[in-house]
């Protein structure tokens, strides 16, 4: 079975920083694309940025400069650098990524980001 686990998230000041990680499990191939995506309360849920197969990523203008997406190979995991925190980025972030033997995507839980003086 597929495991897509979030795990960083926390309360932390206007300014402040928190790195995320999702840690991909039991498929037989390596994470091809592995992206982010956050809902805050009574929002849609909301791309936030996509690290690519090839390597390349993307964000959403609001984190573009703030945030770092990137990959560890060897444990199978992406990872999110949030730095400058605003009270706009309180969401709980979800990770989203695919395999390469196959284009099925899977969702992780879920990990709370609060961002509040």
């Amino acid at each position: 079975q597929v495991h897509v686990v979030e795990s960083g998230g926390g309360l932390v000041q206007p300014g402040g920083s928190l790195s995320l990680s999702c840690a991909a499990s039991g498929s037989d191939s390596a994470v091809r694309v592995g992206g982010w995506y956050r809902q805050a309360p009574g929002k849609p849920r909301e791309w936030v940025a996509t690290n690519f197969a090839d390597g390349s990523t993307n964000y959403v203008d609001s984190v573009r400069g703030r945030f770092t997406i990137s990959r560890d190979v060897a444990k199978n995991t992406i990872h999110l650098q949030m730095n400058g925190l605003k009270p706009d980025d309180t969401a709980v972030y979800y990770c989203k990524v695919n395999f390469w033997d196959s284009a099925y995507e899977y969702w992780g839980q879920g990990t709370q980001v609060t961002v509040s003086s």
